[in-house]
């Protein structure tokens, strides 16, 4: 009796797994879900879309999904069901019904990573109130009137010291530029004075940012999270330094703005909000600037027609002044840079350094002629639009002549999303154009430059130099 018993117990959990996996692959939806696969149970497809390529066209896994399923299909990514969608259509939907049918959303392991209070994931009000702080920072004035000539003198002294070493690491010197700048302006870090090497909790904290979630001593997404939290140590101790020392503040940093809203009596900010905002303010200001600007060195290097075209547009901005000899950029000079701004638009476009932007459906959605259910999170991918030969003409060459305003009606501005879409629009994009900008201006004028080693890339799914970018510059007032 005890042998049917065991196999009639070893049936019962036959057929629950059976039917634990059929819902798994079939999942209940009200309507048609879109085609694809659900992959494993709770593993679903998460491997595949970390699997490391080194093309730089659409990432395979979406790829060969569009390919076999279409523009818009169905996954699972580190246990949740997934809609992705390549239509450009769709995805203009998505960022402008933000609120009514989707939502912002990141996986459980971007909200262990930036913050249970970062304002990614806040929404309505809150987020709206978050954003104007942010803005008293990254607002057209402040840019105008200080960044501008901050960003400028940094530039300016980085590459001299550059130019004196006989190479340097691009990616990795650009970043520390442009982390310094952003730390100083946001809760005024000296590295020169400070026992903490900030940068370098952040470093650790970039490598684990897209892996696979496995927090597991030795692993990327566990360094990421151990430098998360010394990077936070950093933060909080400052944050009760300022409140306990009065004398400290009128430094005019971010950290005053932010001590002044939570003195206020009514005020929406706490003290978690607050700390999750400068730890995504520091990442988001300097890690994918000093991509995009790596890459625009790298792509002017493989492409001289373009640097000698974008070179004569800044010699022709040094003849235009009074004085040819001053080094002084003005912000007028600045915005004349049509060239410089269409290089910046191809290089963002072509590099593609945010691979996904997340949303989640709030109510059942019918797109083409399938639904997404309520809850499911639906994840925008840029680069399939960016590379889409349907919208940008032969999509993988770099041609910076493609941005001039007459093409716009190819619908190319309108599907560029490097920046984002909607009411997220990224509040420091003003920002990050004119670091670039300023940066590449200083650059031709002053130096020729020539590859020593490495530059090749590699996407897990983001965007890494695996061998950095090695250049040596050379002053060209120096025979």
């Amino acid at each position: 009796m005890w042998h049917a018993a065991l196999c009639i117990g070893a049936l019962l959990v036959i057929t629950c797994l059976v039917r634990w996996v059929y819902r798994w692959r079939n999942p209940p939806c009200n309507g048609r879900l879109p085609p694809g696969s659900m992959g494993l149970p709770l593993l679903g497809e998460t491997l595949q879309f970390f699997a490391p390529n080194t093309t730089s066209e659409v990432s395979p896994f979406v790829r060969q999904r569009v390919q076999r399923y279409g523009p818009i299909f169905k996954t699972s990514l580190v246990g949740r069901p997934v809609v992705v969608s390549t239509d450009p259509e769709f995805n203009q939907l998505v960022f402008l019904r933000e609120g009514k049918l989707f939502q912002s959303w990141y996986p459980d392991t971007f909200t262990e990573i930036f913050g249970r209070q970062n304002v990614g994931s806040l929404h309505g009000f809150m987020y709206k109130y978050l954003k104007s702080l942010v803005l008293k920072l990254f607002g057209p004035e402040n840019l105008r009137e200080r960044l501008f000539h901050e960003v400028a003198d940094a530039a300016r002294a980085s590459l001299a010291s550059w130019a004196a070493q006989p190479s340097v690491e691009l990616k990795d010197a650009i970043a520390t530029m442009i982390f310094n700048l952003s730390a100083k302006k946001l809760i005024s870090y000296d590295p020169s004075k400070s026992t903490e090497n900030l940068k370098e909790n952040f470093v650790a904290f970039i490598k684990g940012l897209i892996s696979f979630p496995v927090d597991i001593p030795g692993t990327s997404f566990n360094k990421c999270m151990q430098g998360r939290k010394k990077a936070m140590r950093l933060l909080e101790g400052i944050l009760r330094e300022r409140r306990t020392s009065p004398e400290r503040r009128g430094n005019s940093d971010f950290f005053d703005v932010v001590l002044e809203e939570l003195g206020k009596e009514k005020t929406l900010l706490t003290e978690a909000i607050a700390l999750d905002l400068m730890f995504v303010l520091l990442f988001a200001s300097f890690e994918t600037t000093s991509l995009a600007m790596t890459m625009a060195v790298k792509l002017l290097t493989d492409h001289p027609a373009v640097l000698q075209k974008l070179t004569e547009e800044h010699e022709a901005i040094i003849n235009k002044r009074e004085d040819p000899t001053s080094f002084r950029l003005t912000w007028e000079e600045y915005k004349s840079m049509a060239f410089t701004s269409q290089v910046i638009n191809e290089t963002v476009r072509l590099t593609n350094i945010v691979p996904a932007i997340f949303r989640r459906a709030l109510k059942d959605v019918q797109i083409r002629g399938y639904t997404i259910p309520a809850g499911w999170a639906v994840m925008v991918c840029p680069t399939a639009v960016h590379l889409n030969p349907e919208i940008y003409k032969d999509p993988l060459a770099f041609n910076p002549w493609r941005w001039k305003e007459e093409s716009d009606s190819s619908g190319m501005h309108k599907n560029f999303m490097a920046f984002g879409g909607g009411m997220r629009f990224c509040v420091g994009t003003d920002f990050t154009k004119m670091e670039m900008a300023v940066f590449l201006h200083y650059l031709v004028i002053n130096y020729r430059w020539k590859a020593i080693k490495g530059g090749n890339t590699i996407r897990t799914p983001g965007l890494s130099f695996p061998d950095g970018f090695h250049v040596q510059l050379f002053n060209k007032t120096l025979k």
